[in-house]
């Protein structure tokens, strides 16, 4: 791909990341995010566009808001940063698909949001779910030659989660969770889900208990951020990943 174009990719990147942030601040709260400016968390101040200028703006400011001073979350540039990132590498893989490219970069910045909502509340937003499956349903539809590893990977691991949610009484697997894997599957078809659920399952299951061993946390897990990071990744590398898995049996 003309690296032109993988360098407005990443910019759009940087700058969707910033509305991430917004998403992300915002949703739980239950505050409306599209009509009103974008302002500072601490005294309201609202931004001017030169405030609001991805990962230069925090640099120039040297973290604080213009107004009050207050230091400002690490997490604007960070969240950015990964976001151009993630979109660079998505254009970057799938070359001249657009359509791809468009429905893996939209994947990556749900995921984002999702993962962090998730570590500081326990829920995922229905809103963010469905965004997710009406990616989905334009994959499905533009790719129906494959429709049934589209419809096989909504089921597949959401129905197991679904068993779990029952079986548990809601306390081994949360709702959010069966529902973002449904909709992930829709878009990534079975094996690419499947993909996700061992990604998402053996990093989670790592990380939690080094950091219940370090820390002394409870057992409450939020499942969203790893499965989040292993539907990413499979989108991203899932077809080299399971190309090379196979390729190791002559497949």
């Amino acid at each position: 791909m003309n690296i032109l174009v993988l360098i407005l990719i990443a910019v759009l990147g940087l700058c969707v990341g910033s509305f991430c942030n917004v998403l992300i601040f915002r949703i739980p709260k239950g505050e409306e995010f599209v009509k009103t400016s974008s302002h500072c968390m601490h005294c309201g101040h609202q931004l001017k566009w030169y405030e609001n200028i991805p990962l230069l703006s925090f640099a120039m400011q040297k973290g604080r808001c213009r107004a009050c001073g207050a230091a400002l979350s690490p997490q604007y540039p960070a969240v950015e940063a990964i976001n151009g990132i993630l979109w660079l590498l998505a254009g970057i893989c799938f070359g001249g698909d657009y359509l791809k490219i468009a429905l893996c970069c939209c994947l990556v910045s749900l995921c984002i949001v999702i993962s962090l909502i998730d570590w500081r509340t326990y829920e995922i937003p229905n809103g963010l779910n469905l965004a997710i499956f009406v990616l989905g349903l334009v994959r499905l539809f533009t790719d129906l030659g494959n429709w049934q590893s589209y419809l096989i990977g909504m089921v597949c691991v959401s129905l197991l989660f679904l068993i779990l949610w029952f079986a548990t009484g809601g306390n081994g697997i949360g709702m959010g969770d069966v529902k973002l894997m449904g909709a992930a599957g829709l878009l990534l078809g079975w094996k690419s889900i499947l993909l996700a659920l061992i990604i998402g399952s053996v990093s989670g299951s790592i990380i939690h208990i080094v950091r219940m061993r370090r820390s002394g946390e409870g057992k409450k897990l939020a499942f969203g951020p790893y499965l989040s990071a292993g539907i990413i990744i499979a989108a991203l590398f899932g077809d080299a990943i399971i190309g090379a898995y196979l390729g190791l049996f002559g497949l």
